[in-house]
């Protein structure tokens, strides 16, 4: 057996912070990049679209548990802005 351990962007757990971290995300962080970096393809967009697709902290554990993985946890950090998942198989 092993252990999985997964470090990933995941959402925020109170309303209140989801919404000043999608505002983030999506208007400041692709804007700040593009400032940056000095391009204006849009590819910075990529990163908040792509968090957002990711399952959920449960939807991971549930997906986790599908697959055979036991003690399945996860961690919330930040708020839930981060989380860590630990499992054995």
């Amino acid at each position: 057996g092993g252990r999985f351990v997964c470090l990933e962007f995941s959402r925020p757990v109170s309303a209140g912070l989801r919404k000043l971290y999608d505002w983030y995300s999506f208007h400041l962080l692709p804007w700040i990049g593009t400032k940056v970096a000095r391009d204006g393809t849009g590819v910075y967009e990529y990163l908040p679209a792509s968090i957002r697709n990711f399952p959920d902290q449960n939807r991971l554990a549930q997906l986790l548990k599908e697959a055979g993985f036991q003690a399945v946890d996860y961690h919330n950090l930040t708020g839930g802005i981060v989380a860590i998942h630990v499992a054995v198989k």
